[in-house]
């Protein structure tokens, strides 16, 4: 993964809207004698498309059309909502209005691709499907108000190539095969909702989540450096998760998402798994760091540590330091000594992750979803 994930690892409903006869139309039915426009109005649009297919795609035009508006007009700041007022004007056209079961679609399509790797990694995209999640959330400044998962602005240059999210072309281009199977939904609910199933596939806890997010532009990606860097200390995780809003209790919560995937020498330089199931959801990243010993290892990559006893796990500065700062280490050992707590802290400040930088009032609805897990779905 990448030196910030070296932060995560390996790691509605709308409403149907039915076509109202212009003002024109209704005078001269109910009024013939009365003139009518030189200009006729345009009749009715057709029914709606039987197939979801013709309406998907419709949907995905519109979206076309707002980013259109965009580079051919100088409204640059309106050019979101524009584009959200295309997509939803489509979709109330052809009266589709997605509801909690489309985006549990969405969600077992996911899952599908999820354990479809084959022999990527440890079996599983999920890590590296989580980590985008967590690295389009966690760019969020609470000061600024820029950031987060609501632009989704990794698909654009030089975002998508900060050394945060080297690899995570591997995530997107999975993602991008949803994204054609089902236009209608925006990168960032998408991407956010691919992290919340990553980990419920994965045996972690249940997610809250709700979609809302609208696609943004390249002028509205964010610097680089609002992402951990693995190679640092205390002070530096707590600029960068103070700045998201975030308190010692919640980074340490956030870390243990470590227990998933493994870092790549080719993307952050690190190498090696944190834990011996880097493909299941537990608090043994926690466990791990208090119970083994922790040695650097000897070796011409950046600065990491490697178990003493099979020196075949590893763990990055970043981690070392949840056991040496004393705020850090009191909520390292809580969670190292019982699962369901940190399992509770986890799915709330994973959830609030993943909507850093979204507007309350685009939400579709005012309370998060929780979105069965596929064999929740079998019974």
């Amino acid at each position: 993964m990448t030196t910030t994930m070296s932060f995560l690892r390996r790691t509605q409903p709308l409403r149907r809207v039915a076509f109202s006869p212009s003002l024109a139309q209704r005078v001269s039915r109910s009024h013939p004698n009365v003139r009518r426009f030189t200009t006729e109005p345009p009749p009715p649009p057709p029914p709606p498309p039987k197939s979801n297919t013709a309406l998907y795609a419709g949907i995905g035009a519109a979206a076309v059309g707002g980013l259109a508006l965009y580079f051919f007009t100088d409204f640059g700041k309106e050019a979101d909502t524009a584009a959200k007022s295309a997509v939803q004007t489509t979709k109330s056209a052809t009266g589709f209005v997605p509801g909690k079961e489309d985006y549990q679609k969405v969600y077992n399509r996911i899952a599908e691709i999820i354990d479809d790797a084959g022999d990527y990694d440890d079996g599983s995209y999920g890590p590296v499907v989580l980590r985008l999640a967590w690295h389009s959330s966690g760019t969020y400044d609470k000061d600024t108000k820029t950031g987060g998962s609501n632009y989704a602005t990794m698909r654009f240059e030089p975002e998508s190539n900060h050394g945060a999210n080297a690899g995570l072309n591997v995530a997107r281009n999975l993602m991008e095969k949803v994204k054609a199977e089902f236009p209608w939904i925006s990168y960032g609910d998408l991407w956010t909702l691919a992290g919340v199933c990553a980990i419920q596939e994965m045996a972690g806890p249940k997610i809250p989540w709700r979609p809302g997010r609208i696609d943004g532009f390249a002028a509205q990606a964010t610097p680089d450096g609002r992402l951990p860097d693995a190679k640092l200390g205390a002070d530096h995780l707590r600029t960068i998760f103070y700045r998201m809003g975030f308190n010692d209790r919640e980074i340490v919560a956030l870390s243990g998402a470590h227990a998933l995937g493994r870092c790549h020498r080719d993307r952050s330089g690190f190498d090696g798994p944190w834990t011996f199931s880097p493909t299941t959801v537990t608090n043994d990243f926690y466990k791990l760091l208090l119970e083994e010993k922790w040695i650097w290892r000897k070796w011409d990559g950046p600065k990491q540590l490697q178990d003493k006893t099979t020196q075949s796990l590893m763990m990055l500065p970043t981690d070392y330091v949840l056991t040496q700062d004393k705020s850090f280490k009191k909520w390292t050992k809580a969670y190292a000594d019982d699962q369901e707590l940190w399992f509770k802290d986890f799915s709330d400040v994973v959830s609030r992750l993943f909507e850093l930088g979204v507007p309350t009032q685009q939400f579709v609805t005012s309370e998060p979803w929780i979105m069965k897990n596929v064999d929740e779905q079998k019974k």
